[in-house]
């Protein structure tokens, strides 16, 4: 395991079996003939797991990352674009927590995780049905390091924007670590006895985008790609302000009192500001049913059960909330922060 002067940890164990060859053979010295006899393979099956490696490094945030596994200087020979790197992973709970958020967001249709050269932070971005994208997420790129060294994400892009895209052990991390987390909010109900609000939707889709795809008896899209983007935004917003924690008397208590924060403020700060403004904007009823579907991701049938509403009443009480949410974010101008960094 390797440890950074912060305390964090990265298990060099958790990395696929070809990195932790390369990592083994490159850093270590371990001839490739050692390495296949420890590993009871054919010496030519470990200079393939080497060569697989070695072309994932003009990836720049799997570079970077296994720069970290080793020296401090860059291995001759790599000229690839530089990634912000001056900060040190983080813990691996904050690790999984950001990792599950994001691949959640990279499992929906047509989005991508957006890494600019010298930037702080990665973007996830999706394209609307009118052809707009919508920013869905942001995250570190010492995260997005980690999830390119597992091999949750690539890219087969170059320049100075890359474009990464969720692969196929990403979808398995990413059902692994959503189950983990209901596994310890079980545990947490068991030990307190107390129901838990939290996000229990196992789709790639949420209840918003499922929605979005259904239309009206004239043809039209229910709706329409900027209340879409409005539940997007409360949802991001809802997202960063939840690493900080679930406030004094549940997220509904947002709505029915004025926050003192800093709507401008960066992290989880400004983000629990925003939503506040937000949810106070909707009022009580509104804002519980779009914080239950855009945020908690709870279906709309779950929605209509716990507020006792009638069948396919809830769709219209969440248009009519998205509706509201879409003025106030009108008003209150675009997202805060620009598309990365």
């Amino acid at each position: 395991m390797t440890q950074f002067k912060d305390g964090s940890a990265v298990s060099r164990e958790s990395l696929p079996g070809h990195v932790q060859t390369y990592l083994a053979h490159v850093e270590e010295g371990i001839s490739i003939r050692e390495l296949a006899r420890n590993a009871g393979c054919h010496a030519s099956t470990v200079l393939r797991r080497v060569r697989r490696c070695e072309h994932h490094r003009d990836d720049p945030l799997f570079d970077t990352a296994l720069n970290r596994f080793g020296r401090k200087e860059k291995t001759k020979g790599h000229k690839t674009m530089t990634i912000h790197s001056d900060t040190d992973w983080p813990d691996t709970a904050k690790i999984e927590a950001e990792a599950s958020r994001i691949l959640r967001r990279l499992a929906e249709p047509g989005a991508c995780l957006a890494v600019a050269e010298g930037m702080e932070n990665a973007v996830v971005v999706r394209e609307a049905s009118d052809g707009q994208t919508i920013r869905t997420g942001t995250v570190h790129t010492t995260i997005a390091e980690v999830m390119s060294l597992k091999g949750w994400i690539s890219s087969a892009e170059t320049g100075r924007v890359l474009r990464y895209r969720i692969t196929t052990e990403g979808r398995s991390a990413l059902k692994a670590l959503l189950a983990a987390g209901e596994n310890a909010r079980t545990r947490a109900e068991t030990e307190d006895d107390t129901p838990s609000r939290a996000n229990r939707y196992g789709t790639p889709e949420s209840p918003l985008l499922m929605l979005a795809r259904r239309r009206d008896r004239d043809g039209e899209r229910f709706l329409s790609p900027e209340l879409v983007r409005a539940g997007e935004r409360l949802r991001e917003d809802y997202e960063l302000a939840a690493m900080s924690g679930v406030p004094d008397g549940g997220w509904e208590a947002l709505a029915l009192k004025p926050t003192d924060g800093d709507p401008n403020a960066p992290g989880t700060e400004g983000a629990k500001a925003r939503l506040a403004a937000a949810l106070a904007s909707l009022g009580p009823g509104l804002a519980d049913v779009v914080l239950r579907v855009c945020c908690q991701l709870e279906g709309l049938e779950t929605t209509e059960r716990r507020m006792g509403w009638a069948a396919r009443s809830g769709k219209i009480v969440l248009r009519i909330g998205l509706q509201q949410l879409s003025r106030h974010f009108a008003a209150h101008g675009p997202a805060g922060g620009g598309l990365i960094g």
